[in-house]
């Protein structure tokens, strides 16, 4: 039967093996590697078009990035509409959002960007409109280095996470293996923190699902590539967050949604859009949240009822209108949440969206009551995640007892809450995770008042203890400039 298959061949013209899902041969593959993380090699003769000349002649950095991208070279391999602006985007490190604003707006002017985007977009000096700087040589990198190796106890092992990508043997192009692969990073999330996996996460994006993204037709299967591009890249977002790294996590879930757009999956954008929202209450901006949490809602209307996802966008709504002190909203919302969760769904849970179920919502109305200030109410919804979260869910159920730990203490029992908070401290050793660690540290300013106590005074010096061991998180404070313990507290 093998005998009478068609012979395939790459777009360079190479014949491939019989085996190979991809549609590239391997030096076309390496090519899309490397082409989502930095811009190719192009010959010299690249920037020598008529829309070159007019955007040069224009000054507009952003008429050049359109001219770059809509090259008649870039058109015959990546298709009508030549490299995307969300893949311009990463090279930049910005969202397609802002590549789009500057390709289409008034004339970038500062020095410092044109400069970043002519090096990076490696355009010919003599071309452009401005001098570049000088670049001479520096220590920034070495200061980098050291300033790292600091903040990280010379004996701590790193994380063998953090060391190699992931070998799930996974087939290519395959939608099983992908969602494989989804499925085994999450269950390692739940349990050992994004700051393990985020790297390994970014590493299998590029290594597994991004030479399946480029130099294919948007059929089922270069739709199912995108997909798996847009879920793993929400979840890079996620681990991001976990890891202290916000703006990173933004820029993930800014580009997972633009990728979400040309793969094959109704849900993904939606439940993207109630991560934004989660990240955006987190940056203490919740109208921003609430905008977020409606378009996805929004969009629900417009097919089958997914009851969950529903659910979760109601709950960040919740969310906003808590932190905007408006409880009758808040307290209606939840209620709906909880209605809503109950019923049937019309359509199956996608395999690219995570659960969304009454311990989550417990979480999330815990947060809400305790911050509209009924504490009765945030106990028993924070003891209802405890109930609902196993041992195995580390990160999920240290939230629902540090929660319930700074409800202890606002209703004058800090004993209570420091025999919790043992339980956290005791449960989350090996876990790699920045909002545990920064809420730890919420909860000792939470206790300084009743250090007085036998009990509390305790508690605090093992806290102490354990935030020292855990100090290596500060390598991704370092690397945003703050490198000193008490900046993990000023984010909230």
């Amino acid at each position: 039967m093998d005998a009478n298959r068609p012979v395939r061949y790459c777009r360079c013209g190479t014949r491939l093996a019989r085996d190979n899902r991809v549609g590239q041969c391997a030096p076309c593959q390496t090519k899309a590697r490397e082409f989502v993380t930095r811009p190719p090699e192009l010959p010299g003769d690249f920037w020598d078009t008529d829309q070159f000349r007019d955007a040069f002649a224009a000054q507009h950095i952003g008429r050049v990035s359109r001219a770059y991208r809509k090259h008649p070279q870039h058109i015959a391999v990546y298709g009508k509409d030549g490299v995307p602006q969300s893949v311009v985007a990463g090279w930049l490190g910005l969202t397609q959002a802002q590549i789009s604003r500057i390709e289409s707006g008034a004339a970038v002017r500062h020095l410092d960007s044109l400069t970043h985007w002519a090096r990076t977009l490696q355009i010919p000096e003599h071309l452009l409109w401005f001098r570049l700087p000088a670049e001479s040589p520096s220590n920034d990198d070495a200061r980098t280095a050291d300033a790292t190796r600091a903040a990280v106890p010379q004996q701590a092992t790193p994380s063998p996470f953090l060391l190699q990508a992931p070998s799930f043997g996974l087939p290519l192009g395959d939608s099983n293996g992908y969602v494989s692969a989804m499925q085994s990073f999450r269950a390692a999330d739940r349990q050992v923190g994004g700051c393990h996996l985020y790297a390994t996460v970014l590493q299998y994006l590029q290594a597994e699902v991004a030479p399946c993204m480029f130099g294919v037709d948007h059929s089922s299967d270069g739709r199912l590539a995108f997909t798996a591009a847009a879920a793993l890249t929400e979840m890079a977002g996620w681990m991001a967050h976990d890891a202290g790294r916000d703006q990173a996590a933004e820029q993930h879930f800014a580009r997972s949604l633009d990728l979400g757009k040309l793969g094959n999956d109704r849900q993904l954008g939606m439940h993207i859009l109630a991560s934004m929202s989660h990240l955006a209450h987190y940056q203490g901006k919740p109208a921003a949240a609430i905008q977020y949490a409606r378009r996805g809602s929004e969009a629900l209307t417009h097919g089958p009822r997914l009851p969950e996802l529903e659910a979760r966008l109601l709950a960040m709504q919740a969310r906003g209108y808590a932190a905007l002190r408006r409880p009758a909203k808040c307290t209606q919302l939840l209620i709906e949440a909880e209605r809503v969760l109950e019923a049937e769904p019309a359509e199956k849970r996608s395999p690219w969206i995570s659960h969304f179920d009454e311990g989550s919502l417990a979480n999330e109305a815990a947060r809400c009551l305790r911050q509209l200030g009924d504490l009765g109410q945030a106990e028993r919804q924070a003891e209802r995640v405890i109930e609902l979260r196993p041992g195995d869910r580390t990160r999920s159920r240290a939230f629902g007892q540090l929660i319930l730990a700074t409800v202890l203490i606002a209703q004058g029992r800090p004993d209570e809450a420091c025999a919790v908070a043992q339980e956290v401290l005791d449960a989350t050793q090996q876990l790699g995770s920045y909002l545990v660690v920064q809420q730890l540290l919420d909860l000792k300013r939470s206790l300084e008042p009743h250090r007085g106590t036998r009990v509390v005074a305790e508690f605090l010096s093992c806290l102490d203890e354990a935030l020292r061991h855990r100090v290596w998180l500060y390598q991704w404070l370092a690397q945003d400039g703050r490198s000193d313990g008490t900046a993990l507290g000023e984010r909230r």
